[in-house]
């Protein structure tokens, strides 16, 4: 690749809808619960201080993950799992630290598909069927492999299941380090959990919270009815950017003091002499993103001088997948992310985007 391709800025792509909550056709919990690999939430709040006592509760009662080292995949296939954890709750697990574009990348679904997306080396030694990948250049050098562990051949002792576990025990012993979670519906899920985890070397980990109070800020203005940007709001791709900007602490100034950054909020925008940013990162469930998205929906419920806030989403770069089974690859950016924008009538913008070489967004 020439230096002029790689300077060229990543093309992205992005898909935009308005509805309302309360619209029955409405599939914005399609959207959350489909998006499985969440790193990073962030919720802005213009004209607040703080977050109310509902928001936190909420925040703070996000799943746990944990860290597990040099998991072989074929552990996820043993009937100890199958069994006792699998069958408990929805179960996510993604390899961690893996290149989705070079090295083999591994995904456990809480819908029980185990994604493999293997280099062509690997895949030809494991001996199971799979597809080539859709992100191949001249040659085909990566493969999918989807197995589905609700089949009844999958069930331990079934006649595909001894095939599987024997091409990734004996053939090749794929390991990696696993983040994993778990989206119980109660204790005994957890119990059987601790119970798998005893056998393996793991540590355990909370959802981290930060919140930062912006002061002074200058404040895109936003209309429920004006997706586009046609007329008293600024378009998608400005707005996006002007949030990625606050996230990354960029100065919306363009002051002439600043010799960091020329960047300008824009137009047309208010001030807005304080908002709330807080973030969470870690394994983040679709299950508690919903949660926290349905509490968002009353926050207008008592009087605020904003007529809007938004909601932030950002999946793995590195995941297999971005929306459900959708194959996603990392390309030049990884791009994996949606956000929301809710208003105080219960209309919302979503606003979803992927890198250009995936598939669209549902």
């Amino acid at each position: 690749m020439s230096s002029a391709e790689l300077q060229k800025c990543p093309r992205t792509l992005l898909v935009c809808e308005k509805s309302n909550f309360e619209d029955e056709n409405s599939r914005y919990n399609t959207h959350v619960s489909h998006h499985f690999f969440n790193h990073k939430v962030s919720l802005f709040l213009p004209d607040c201080g703080g977050l109310t006592s509902r928001l936190t509760s909420v925040i703070n009662g996000f799943n746990k993950f944990y860290l597990i080292k040099d998991l072989p995949v074929y552990k996820l296939l043993e009937k100890e799992f199958l069994d006792n954890v699998l069958h408990k709750g929805g179960v996510y697990a993604l390899s961690y630290k893996t290149r989705i574009d070079e090295d083999n990348t591994i995904a456990l679904l809480p819908n029980r598909q185990l994604i493999l997306s293997l280099d062509k080396d690997t895949y030809e030694q494991l001996g199971l069927e799979g597809k080539p990948s859709r992100y191949n250049h001249r040659r085909v050098m990566r493969y999918v492999v989807t197995i589905n562990l609700t089949e009844k051949s999958m069930a331990p002792g079934g006649k595909f299941h001894k095939k599987v576990l024997t091409s990734l025990q004996e053939r090749v012993t794929l390991k990696s380090d696993f983040l994993l979670s778990q989206h119980s519906s109660g204790v005994d899920g957890n119990e059987t959990l601790q119970s798998f985890l005893s056998h393996c070397q793991w540590t355990e980990h909370r959802p981290h919270v930060n919140t930062l109070t912006l002061r002074d800020l200058p404040c895109p203005a936003l209309h429920h009815s004006d997706l586009r940007g046609d007329q008293s709001s600024c378009d998608p791709t400005n707005f996006l950017e002007w949030l990625g900007a606050v996230n990354a602490d960029i100065d919306c100034d363009n002051t002439a003091t600043s010799f960091l950054s020329t960047y300008a909020c824009p137009e047309p925008h208010i001030p807005v002499s304080r908002a709330l940013l807080c973030t969470i990162t870690g394994l983040l469930l679709p299950e508690d993103i919903y949660k926290l998205l349905q509490e968002l929906r009353s926050y207008f419920d008592e009087p605020k001088f904003t007529s809007w806030l938004s909601l932030t989403v950002h999946g793995f770069m590195d995941s297999p997948v971005s929306w459900g089974f959708k194959e996603h690859s990392f390309h030049k950016g990884g791009e994996n992310f949606y956000n929301f924008v809710i208003f105080k009538n219960q209309d919302y913008w979503l606003h979803m985007g992927a890198g250009a070489h995936d598939e669209c967004p549902p």
